[in-house]
């Protein structure tokens, strides 16, 4: 499957910022994007961050050719791993709002 993965701040933000996330993959999904949202792969707001880390990060290499990061992932520790690992592996990387055209 050749997925885009999104990547952005969750803590220490209102909900998470699940519904940043839920609405950036619904909005992709309508442009014909296959979509790994990690709000849907750790929907726990208590689980423990390398917890959730892990198991985004294992769905991330599964799937994805391409990460999306959205507004604020430079100050987040989990995003800022996790366009660390995606450059290492050469994958695409772009802004989220950037994607416009269809799939």
């Amino acid at each position: 499957m050749n997925c885009t993965y999104l990547a952005g701040p969750m803590s220490g933000l209102p909900d998470l910022n699940f519904p940043a996330f839920h609405a950036e993959a619904a909005r992709l999904r309508r442009l014909g994007y296959g979509v790994i949202n990690p709000a849907e792969i750790n929907a726990d707001p208590s689980a423990c961050w390398a917890a959730c880390m892990r198991a985004d990060l294992i769905e991330m290499l599964r799937h994805c050719s391409t990460i999306a990061l959205l507004p604020g992932w430079h100050g987040s520790r989990g995003s800022t791993l996790e366009r660390k690992i995606a450059e290492a592996l050469g994958m695409r990387i772009v802004m989220a709002a950037d994607i416009t055209e269809p799939a």
